[in-house]
């Protein structure tokens, strides 16, 4: 990324946050680590790390436009999907956490990882998301991959 692709990032994901400064600020102190509320620019579905760098693997086609911004908690073991905010989406499934409008969500700069977080795809500044339905389908064959691989009980 161009310095300027750089700066477009960091300035789209502060602008989630209530004080846009304060979010740079506390991206460059302490952990590195600012709560930014989902919501208003987007929201996140995050899964269980498995099902979630499984489906990040499917999204990467030729035939698919880029994935868009995904988050790493290597301390939770969670993927996090940043998708257009929808405050009537339900996303059923085990594991599967939905985060949107009023709910915080612990974000690292785009620039670099920050204690257990990083970005496996930064936000390019652009306001590109991740598409609901292609994630939906990437997570649904995913899922039905880790049912083909778990151990058959009694193993």
């Amino acid at each position: 990324m161009t310095d300027t692709t750089w700066t477009q990032c960091v300035e789209w994901l502060a602008a989630a946050a209530p004080d846009p400064r304060a979010c740079k600020r506390a991206w460059d102190e302490g952990d590195g680590i600012a709560l930014v509320e989902a919501g208003r620019y987007w929201d996140v579905l995050s899964v269980p790390d498995q099902l979630g760098l499984l489906a990040l693997d499917l999204l990467w086609q030729p035939s698919l436009p880029a994935p868009g911004p995904t988050l790493v908690d290597t301390a939770a073991r969670r993927i996090g999907f940043l998708l257009p905010p929808d405050p009537g989406s339900r996303w059923i499934g085990t594991g599967l956490r939905y985060a949107g409008r009023g709910s915080w969500v612990a974000v690292p700069p785009p620039y670099r990882s920050s204690r257990f977080m990083e970005w496996l795809v930064p936000p390019d500044g652009s306001g590109v998301l991740h598409a609901p339905v292609t994630l939906e389908l990437a997570l649904r064959q995913a899922n039905g991959t880790l049912a083909v691989l778990a151990p058959a009980p009694g193993e």
